[in-house]
């Protein structure tokens, strides 16, 4: 079935590091364009991000958000190397004794000291492993939406595709009648000439008009094309680029019609056509 381009999604999970947020926002496009904006501690997953959506996605273009919010009590936490502290006691000690004077030692400026204390650093092995698995999450919400869109997408242009055929129908129903009616108009200009005409170098040329306007062609063509727009759009693939070409081919077609056109009718059938195969076009840059 046919799946839009156009979609959102939004999915969160807290773990035991803290809060992962993955929004997932996609648009039409010619190709598959992805941009990830994610934080510095998962760059390093960039690339299995993108594995996991081009397995799933062939169009579009896609943004991709991540957050990570760490827990407060895991980010401020803070470790005292005490062997490096008490290291620096015991030498304060002894500066001390070896100058004769009882100097106050000082905590504050003890913890100042480099690499008495450090701030613990977060294991982020379990975090890339939960986005990796949000992710996933996030694409098949994404997935069901275009999924959704698609579908009502394609009851559009189905819609627009009974019109077409209805038209096609009506128009070869009126050709015999447009045929005679311009017959009817050529001899009656004859009568009021009040002019003998060579009748059978008339009927050469009313033979000539005919096949001249003639459409039989184009509406077995306009029949094929639709009928190839209805199959595709119950294909289980990507079909964007295919139905964008038929709608091309369905322009040509119409276009021709008015060319050839002898009657009213036959313009303002014309003009119809090219009106729902405009809609259909405009939906049409939404499919995947």
């Amino acid at each position: 079935m046919t799946k839009s381009m156009t979609a959102f999604a939004r999915c969160q999970n807290t773990t035991a590091s803290g809060v992962l947020t993955w929004e997932l926002r996609s648009v039409n496009h010619r190709y598959l364009d992805v941009f990830l904006r994610l934080p510095d501690d998962l760059r390093g997953m960039e690339g299995r991000y993108r594995e996991l959506i081009n397995a799933g996605m062939s169009r579009g273009k896609l943004e991709c958000n991540l957050v990570f919010r760490a827990e407060a009590a895991v980010e401020g936490s803070v470790e005292i190397n005490e062997t490096l502290a008490k290291s620096m006691i015991h030498a304060c000690e002894q500066l001390n004794a070896t100058l004769h004077q009882s100097s106050v030692i000082n905590v504050v400026d003890i913890l100042k000291w480099p690499g008495v204390v450090k701030q613990v650093s977060l294991d982020m092995k379990p975090v890339a492993e939960a986005s990796e698995v949000l992710l996933q999450q996030a694409l098949d919400e994404l997935m069901s939406n275009r999924q959704r869109e698609g579908e009502r997408l394609n009851e559009l242009i189905v819609q627009r595709c009974d019109a077409v055929d209805g038209i096609v129908t009506e128009v070869r129903k009126q050709m015999p009648e447009i045929r005679d009616n311009h017959r009817q108009k050529t001899l009656s200009r004859f009568e009021e000439l009040k002019a003998e005409p060579d009748m059978e170098r008339l009927e050469q040329e009313l033979v000539y008009l005919v096949q001249k306007m003639d459409v039989d062609e184009e509406l077995d063509r306009l029949d094929a094309h639709i009928k190839e727009l209805r199959d595709v759009l119950n294909r289980d693939e990507a079909v964007g680029r295919r139905l964008d070409f038929l709608m091309q081919e369905l322009h040509r077609e119409a276009n021709t019609l008015g060319s050839k056109s002898a009657d009213i009718r036959m313009t303002q059938a014309s003009v119809e056509l090219k009106v729902l195969i405009e809609q259909m076009r405009e939906q049409i840059q939404n499919i995947e």
